[in-house]
């Protein structure tokens, strides 16, 4: 049976480093894992025991496929609560994870051939996900000099009808400021160019700006999954102009049918707990400042600057030239998972690994341990 070009995808290279983690885990070893961006804390307790309470009294079937009315409004009201933004409840639209959201953006925006600016190192599956489209990722080099994030005169002469921003950065951390944010949104704008501005991990660090406080041109999208502690439970959003609102309706419509209506329960009762929410991110916080001083005294500090997410993206090639290689001899020596940046940059990611500060305070100071003595063992070889 013959198959499309359209499937002819890259893997992504994390959730391989995961399964061969997964193996040595199955086999007894014990593994600390820095290679995947998901929480090690759950959705709060709370709003867990409302969901265990509404399941019996509540077949809950499908929702509408725009989401949850209830829900939709709350998300409204924290862009007023977080960013003083006065956001319409109708332009918001409940989705099946982010993944999900940036299926429905792409395909109410572009047609085949479409070509959308991607800058890199981004998040892989932006490129995996355009290409299956039939859609052309245009790779956008950011330099480190400039925050490893484009520049508006970057867009110039590259035919775009697309750009997808994401601030914090999959796999640095680096956020745009609010003025380079605005000059970006101005630049797209006037060359026509749509923008997308994922914000996932918004929460996490330093205090962003959403695309929203410059522009009501754009299509945002947010998770559950980072700062709530939902990633299994697969529920996002986005945020769209009103005239695009019934376009998304109908694509989500014959898509997706809805998003899963007990995860779109939790996210509306993970709102009321904040003080667990921000503890996390207080743990996160803490990680950080930990993991930049611990790289740094094996002899990794030059990296990207770790505004927000949870990552450190160290340039680690004084080491190595191959740092897919790298990732397997750090897991199969020191028995910690890390990601190799080719899943983030297939030009210059040879270079680069990806350290995720996700997990326990405990696990990464064991993790920078057992990092500590592979390097000092490597260079003394």
């Amino acid at each position: 049976m013959q198959v499309s070009r359209r499937g002819d995808v890259d893997p992504f290279i994390v959730m391989d480093v995961m399964e061969r983690a997964r193996a040595a885990e199955a086999a007894g070893r014990h593994i600390i894992h820095m290679e995947v961006g998901q929480p090690s804390t759950g959705a709060p307790a709370g709003a867990l025991a409302r969901l265990a309470a509404e399941m019996p009294a509540d077949p809950l079937g499908y929702s509408v496929a725009l989401g949850l009315p209830e829900l939709r409004a709350r998300i409204a009201r924290h862009y007023g609560e977080w960013y003083g933004v006065d956001l319409d409840p109708g332009r918001v639209i409940v989705t099946a994870g982010a993944s999900g959201a940036f299926l429905l953006s792409f395909t109410a925006l572009f047609d085949a051939g479409a070509r959308v600016g991607l800058a890199l190192p981004c998040y892989p599956s932006y490129r995996q996900i355009l290409k299956a489209l039939s859609l052309e990722p245009v790779h956008i080099r950011t330099r480190l000099a400039a925050g490893l994030q484009p520049e508006p005169e970057e867009l110039e002469g590259l035919g775009l009808d697309g750009l997808l921003l994401a601030s914090p950065n999959n796999p640095t951390g680096a956020m745009l400021s609010r003025e380079r944010l605005a000059e970006l949104a101005e630049a797209a704008e006037a060359r026509g160019i749509a923008l997308i501005s994922d914000e996932i991990y918004h929460g996490i660090g330093d205090r962003p700006t959403s695309a929203l406080k410059v522009t009501d041109e754009v299509h945002v999208i947010n998770s559950f999954s980072k700062y709530f502690s939902m990633t299994g439970w697969r529920v996002g959003w986005m945020v769209v102009p009103e005239a695009h609102v019934r376009i998304i309706e109908r694509l989500a419509q014959n898509m997706f049918i809805c998003p899963s209506h007990a995860a779109q329960r939790l996210a509306l009762h993970a709102f009321d707990f904040p003080e667990e929410l921000e503890a996390n991110a207080a743990v996160y916080a803490a990680n950080r400042a930990r993991m930049v001083e611990g790289l740094a005294a094996m002899g990794l500090g030059r990296i990207a600057p770790a505004d927000g997410a949870f990552y450190i993206y160290a340039d680690v090639s004084a080491v190595t030239g191959d740092s897919l290689a790298l990732a397997e001899e750090i897991l199969a020596e020191a028995g910690v998972a890390v990601t190799p940046g080719l899943d983030f940059d297939p030009e210059e990611g040879h270079r680069w690994l990806r350290f995720s500060y996700a997990r326990s305070t405990a696990d990464i100071e064991e993790g920078l341990t057992r990092l500590a003595t592979f390097f000092a063992r490597r260079a003394a070889a």
